[in-house]
């Protein structure tokens, strides 16, 4: 836990100012305080060729290697490196944090004739990876058919959301594939972009039933999987036939997995990982002080991610179909006393309304929450207990909520054993339900729990997966059973409006109506600090579960 001072309350001067922070540039530097933007750009360097990048990851792949079967990081994150997609977030020096242009990928190029039609040419030539069952051959039109089609098919994806707008797939000819959608959507690039939309073989689904096996994992990615030995490391080798050429450099990628983040810090500070040992490659702000002290030179990158605490409950029966109850649990929560004592934050975090600021302009500013919403983010207990008594409970109520055990680690479990003391402080007793991590992103996270739970949000890169999966009725992560025909239209209009500017201020306009509602309410995500090794070029951390992505251009230079 962190030997700051206590934390103290945040008052509306305190949001505003931290809501403003979240749009500064990302911070980009070294341990000895150089700017790395200012340094001779990695691209005028000459790459060198071979070596193995050696990250770590959190846990293997519970949930198993199908990205149609599950929505979990933990296997997203190992795919990044094997598969490809139509299109991808662009990666790179040049793409500063919390920034998220789309480029190709697959693709050669597209064309929209109307507002629900798209036409990808595919580049030509490429091939799937060596490996038996697909053996190398040219991947086409067919295999993207296949891969969406199943996509919206299979029963069990909790990622069909991204997708289910598609009504129809065509194959023009082999390298061109039509998608004609049941109506307009002006995200539907930034969704094809999705770390779950990644384009698989049918030969691997014919043979191994599905893609859960290690064996399945045949794609058009950068490397390819040649082992996983669970719970000790995940090892990739290079793709001699990438369709980038002359991408990967490195010759091998080696993921440790390690669920103890001492462990995991002490395998970094000892040099046996090339990057930071948390989640994106970040570090840990308890423990930047001695990484820096020993790893001169260290490269950094300080930027907000999408991660923050995700509090789900039910509407439809008391105690939360009353408005002032969802008031009263943001009113407890002090969000300055979670981010100070976490060991991942140590003070240094950033105010989320429902579209997290990791999203940039997409995230709605504090100064135009509204009174209502901006008061959600004020901690007063006095506030919740007369909130509470005014609902009918002036001596409280007791609840229970469910929590993952384990997956998401130790500063986690911290954040909710805070959380639970400032709700009981103010008169709401929940009562921890513990869940083994597989089991709780199989039900919890779905709506299946009895009155609350808590997770994490954060999977995803596109703004409108966090008001359209969580508020739209029938969506299987509408948790708490939202229905609210205002709310509905709201997210309806700003789906089939491509004027940007437009679009932008009724995605607005859902942010202050879901905190007037207190449908969401106090939360905030870590200001995080990336960190990679001096001899670690032409790299540059973001959010998102695309590791392989952002590594495949990346040299050692030692």
């Amino acid at each position: 836990m962190s030997q700051h001072a206590p934390a103290t309350n945040l008052d509306r001067r305190d949001v505003l100012k931290l809501g403003g922070a979240a749009l500064a540039a990302a911070t980009v530097g070294s341990a000895g305080g150089v700017g790395l933007l200012a340094s001779e750009p990695a691209g005028a360097q000459t790459p060198k060729r071979g070596g193995t990048l050696r990250l770590a990851l959190q846990s293997d792949p519970v949930t198993g290697f199908d990205p149609h079967q599950t929505i979990s990081f933990l296997t997203m994150i190992p795919l990044s490196f094997s598969y490809s997609r139509l299109v991808k977030v662009k990666a790179g020096p040049a793409v500063k944090p919390m920034t998220y242009p789309i480029e190709p990928d697959l693709a050669e190029s597209w064309t929209q004739p109307n507002d629900t039609t798209y036409v990808f040419k595919l580049k030509k030539g490429v091939r799937w990876h060596p490996k038996p069952p697909v053996n190398g051959r040219e991947l086409t039109a067919e295999d993207v058919k296949y891969t969406y089609e199943r996509f919206l098919t299979v029963k069990g994806n909790g990622n069909r959301p991204v997708l289910e707008f598609v009504d129809r797939i065509e194959v023009l000819d082999k390298h061109t594939v039509k998608f004609t959608l049941n109506g307009p959507n002006a995200w539907f690039l930034d969704m094809l972009a999705s770390t779950s939309t990644w384009i698989v073989a049918k030969e691997c689904v014919e043979k191994f039933g599905d893609l859960k096996k290690a064996e399945s994992v045949v794609g058009t990615g950068p490397w390819m999987l040649e082992r996983w030995e669970p719970n000790v490391r995940l090892i990739y080798v290079r793709n001699p036939n990438y369709f980038v050429p002359g991408l990967p450099y490195a010759e091998t990628v080696e993921v440790i997995i390690d669920k103890d983040p001492s462990s995991r810090l002490a395998a970094w500070l000892a040099g046996k990982l090339d990057f930071g040992p948390e989640y994106q490659q970040c570090v840990r702000w308890l423990e930047l002080p001695v990484a820096k002290q020993r790893k001169p030179g260290l490269q950094t990158a300080e930027y907000t991610w999408f991660t923050s605490g995700l509090v789900g409950f039910k509407i439809d029966k008391p105690p939360f179909n009353d408005v002032r109850v969802r008031r009263a649990l943001s009113r407890a929560t002090n969000l300055a006393e979670v981010f100070e004592s976490l060991a991942f934050s140590q003070g240094h975090w950033t105010p989320n309304p429902a579209v997290p600021a990791a999203a940039a302009e997409w995230s709605i500013p504090f100064d135009q929450l509204g009174p209502e919403g901006l008061t959600l983010y004020e901690h007063s207990v006095s506030e919740a207990k007369r909130l509470l008594a005014d609902a009918g409970y002036p001596s409280g109520l007791k609840t229970q909520v469910e929590v993952p055990s384990s997956g998401y680690g130790p500063d986690f479990m911290d954040s909710a054993q805070i959380l639970v003391k400032n709700w009981k402080e103010a008169g709401i007793d929940a009562e921890l339900k513990l869940k083994e991590y597989g089991a709780f992103i199989s039900s919890a996270i779905y709506g299946k729990f009895d009155n609350m739970m808590y997770g994490l949000r954060g999977a995803w890169v596109d703004p409108e997966a966090y008001f359209y999966r969580p508020y739209m009725p029938g969506q299987p992560l509408n948790v708490m059973g939202v229905n609210d025909p205002k709310l509905t239209d709201m997210i309806n209009l700003q789906r089939r409006t491509f004027d940007v500017t437009k679009r932008k201020q009724i995605v607005y306009d859902i942010q202050r109506y879901l905190a007037e509602q207190a449908l969401f309410g106090a939360n905030g995500s870590i200001r995080v600090v990336s960190a990679w090794e001096p001899y670690i070029k032409n790299y540059m951390p973001n959010n998102g579960f695309d590791y392989g992505g952002r590594l495949m251009a990346v040299w050692i230079d030692k």
